[in-house]
């Protein structure tokens, strides 16, 4: 508890870019919220991002020019390549991250195959990501487990009908160390960064998906 008198210290927010194995779960099918928030989350340099047939086929596959990172794509066949190109990626010291889209139940994604990763990525000390589209959270040796939900983007300050910042209501439902939270996640373009705030109130959330000069991220 805090002294009397005085208000309780908040946590400090999470580093999304640690180089450890996070998993990113969207709350919305075909939101992007997931795919997102973490390119919004990777470090400068140059990261391996690889998908497999489903993620590629639901989703899209990341359009190189407008991402503003240095990527190189790796299309998959099978939720197995995906991690097998994450594991030789996390041996590269020409990386700044490695990032993985996989579709559905992946029995190749076995508690002992996420040890596995979350060991190399901090053995290496970079950031491994694995997106999971329409899928449970199931046992995981993720460090960092998130759902990601899409808000209205900030208000563009030159233009009020153009979309700004992208956001996101980010819920950080396991973590090592830390209890759970949920925060509002925006993206500072200009400084590129993550700037974390507490949730604002159901109502402001419940904002219309539509309204003029917003966009869902």
């Amino acid at each position: 508890m805090a002294p009397f008198g005085r208000a309780p210290v908040p946590a400090p927010p999470p580093q999304p870019a640690a180089p450890i194995l996070s998993e990113a779960f969207g709350t919305r099918p075909l939101a992007g919220a997931a795919p997102g928030f973490v390119l919004a989350a990777l470090p400068p340099g140059l990261v391996l991002w690889a998908q497999d047939r489903l993620s590629r086929a639901e989703f899209g596959a990341p359009f190189l020019p407008g991402m503003g990172r240095d990527l190189l794509r790796l299309d998959l066949t099978r939720p197995a390549d995906v991690l097998s190109a994450l594991e030789d990626g996390l041996q590269s010291r020409a990386l700044a991250a490695v990032v993985g889209e996989i579709h559905g139940p992946a029995p190749a994604l076995s508690f002992t195959a996420s040890r596995r990763l979350a060991l190399r990525a901090e053995a290496a000390g970079l950031p491994c990501w694995l997106i999971r589209h329409a899928a449970r959270p199931e046992p995981s040796a993720a460090r960092m487990r998130w759902r990601l939900a899409p808000l209205p983007s900030v208000p563009d300050p030159d233009d009020p009908q153009a979309p700004g910042e992208p956001r996101w209501l980010a819920e950080l439902f396991r973590a090592r160390g830390r209890p759970s939270s949920t925060w509002v996640v925006r993206h500072d373009r200009a400084a590129d960064r993550l700037d974390f705030s507490a949730p604002p109130r159901d109502r402001e959330l419940a904002e219309p998906r539509d309204a003029p000069g917003r966009r869902m991220a």
